[in-house]
Order: structure tokens, then C-alpha cells, then sequence
């Protein structure tokens, strides 16, 4: 096979809206210091306030340092091309941003499942929880978070190194991606697809099927207490992971899980979008409001009674 002499891509993210590309490097620089600021508050809340010092703060903490990082990886980028009106990266960069764009997006996603594991235990087994979620556990299970995700994107990002592109190099989406490199590649990617739809299908499908089973057994323990009040108190807890994990898998079955994964288009794009900056923009907020502990300690941080 003919190798590619293609050294550079051409990122051409939001192409059908070129005439509001300015108004969307603000949006996106506004929702870059948003993220940043939110989730740097929660992790100092986390490191600074002892009353804050369990594992569920601490997997909240590291949530947070999980999306400084993820959100870091795409709209630099993009913003750095915009106000620089540099639209290329080199295939090694590509292939880099891909890889820590995926090790630090499934990172998330197994920390998720072991919240809603952690969320299991205090609920249902609160005598035990002491015993089981040790910090000795807790620390074991985000090394493995961090280590199994780091194996599962060098699959992708090797795979990726070997494709050819013998065509173009346009690569239409603000930052690079499976499906949009999929597109422009003349090689054969029936063994990418049927990775992706296994071993891809094992990781999201696995750890969602994780956290439904746990969310079952919470609902069940929760509906079984007689005490309405603490019944809202157990439900408020878990609400707010709930909505995350549901903003976390939608777009990421939309963008991945689909039929035509290696098509294009401004759909794929806003829904990137979502979980790439509205996800990790929000999260701190969906932790935040509707959790009393964290609203008093950022009282206490601000000297506020």
C-alpha cells in the first residue's frame, strides 16, 4: 500500500457557520474560563475544607481536576487557531490530542461508575461503608481508572497512526476525532469499526450497565426508608450524579454508537460541543447547587457565616 506523504491536517471545525466564527471563539473562550473557574473552586473546597475529607469529595475533586483536563485538550486549540488564523496541526499532534483526548474522556467515565458504586455503598451499605470505602480503595480504584483508560486510548491512537490519507487532509470538526478522520482516510477501517462497536461498545456499555445496576439498588433502598425527609435527602445525593452521568452517555452514544460513524456534519459538531465544554462547564454547578455540604463550605472559604 502506498503510505500518505500528508504531514498536516486542516481543522475546518464549523465550517456551515463561517460567518459567526467570532462569536463562537467568545462563546467558547467565556465557556473556558467558566470551566476552569468552577472546577478549580470545587477542588479547593475539596482540598481545603476537613469537613469535606470523604470519598465522595474526593471522587467529586478529582471529577473536577478530570474536567480542566478534558475540556484543555479541544478548545485551546481551537481558540489558539481562531486568533492566530492557524487552522493546521501536524498528524503527530492530531494523533496526540487524540489520545489524551480519549484517556482523559474515559477517565471520566469509569470515575463516574465508581461514584455510583461509592453512592451504592454509603446507601445501602452505610455500616460497611467505612470498612469498604477505605482510603486505601479509594485511591487503587482512580489509579486503575487512570490506567485502564490509558490502555483503552492507545488502542485508538495506534490504530489511527497506521490509517493512510491519500486524499484530502481536511479534517471538518474544531478539534481531532475518530469520526472525521474516519471520513478522509483511504484505507480500511472495518477493523476500526468493529473495534469501536466492541471494545468500545465494552467500555461505555460495560460501565453504564455498572451504574444502572447500582442507581437500581439505591432507588430500591431509598423507596424502603419511611422518613419522606430523608427520603429527599437520599434522592437530592443522587440526583445531581444522575444528571451528569445522563449528559456523559447521551453524547457520547450520539457521536460514537451510531451507523454512519465515519459521516460528518454540523450535527457532530455541537453535539462534540456538549460534552467536550457544556459538560465540564456545568458540572461544578450540578454538584454545587443542590448539595448543602459544598454550599457551606464555599460559605466558609469566603469567611462567611
Amino acid at each position: 500500500m502506498n503510505r500518505s506523504n500528508i504531514t498536516h491536517f486542516v481543522l475546518f471545525g464549523f465550517s456551515d457557520l463561517s460567518d459567526k466564527q467570532l462569536m463562537l471563539a467568545i462563546i467558547f473562550l467565556v465557556v473556558y474560563l467558566i470551566a476552569l473557574t468552577g472546577n478549580v473552586i470545587i477542588i479547593l473546597l475539596v482540598k481545603c475544607d476537613s469537613k469535606l475529607h470523604n470519598p465522595m469529595y474526593f471522587f467529586l475533586g478529582n471529577l473536577s481536576f478530570i474536567d480542566i483536563c478534558f475540556i484543555s485538550t479541544t478548545l485551546p486549540k481551537f481558540l489558539v487557531n481562531y486568533f492566530s488564523s492557524r487552522t493546521t496541526i501536524s498528524v503527530t499532534a492530531c494523533i496526540t490530542q487524540m489520545y489524551f483526548f480519549f484517556f482523559i474522556g474515559n477517565t471520566e467515565i469509569l470515575l463516574m461508575t465508581v461514584m455510583a458504586l461509592d453512592r451504592y455503598v454509603a446507601i445501602c451499605k452505610p455500616l460497611h461503608y467505612t470498612v469498604v470505602m477505605s482510603w486505601k480503595t479509594c485511591y487503587m480504584l482512580l489509579i486503575s481508572c487512570w490506567a485502564t483508560s490509558s490502555l483503552h486510548s492507545l488502542i485508538y491512537s495506534l490504530m489511527t497512526s497506521r490509517l493512510s490519507f491519500c486524499g484530502s487532509n481536511i479534517v471538518r470538526h474544531f478539534f481531532c476525532d475518530i469520526p472525521p478522520i474516519l471520513q478522509i482516510t483511504c484505507s480500511d477501517i472495518s477493523v476500526f469499526r468493529l473495534v469501536i462497536y466492541t471494545e468500545g461498545t465494552l467500555m461505555v456499555g460495560g460501565t453504564f450497565v455498572a451504574i444502572l445496576m447500582s442507581y437500581v439498588y439505591i432507588f430500591i433502598t431509598i423507596l424502603g426508608v419511611s422518613s419522606l425527609v430523608h427520603q429527599r435527602k437520599l434522592f437530592s445525593t443522587c440526583s445531581s450524579h444522575l444528571t451528569v452521568v445522563c449528559l456523559l452517555y447521551c453524547t457520547d452514544l450520539f457521536t460514537y454508537m451510531r451507523p454512519s460513524l465515519s459521516s460528518n456534519s454540523l450535527y457532530n459538531q455541537v453535539v462534540s460541543v456538549m460534552y467536550t465544554a457544556i459538560t465540564p462547564m456545568v458540572n461544578p454547578f450540578i454538584y454545587s447547587l443542590r448539595n448543602n455540604d459544598v454550599i457551606q463550605a464555599f460559605k466558609r472559604l469566603n469567611g462567611s457565616k
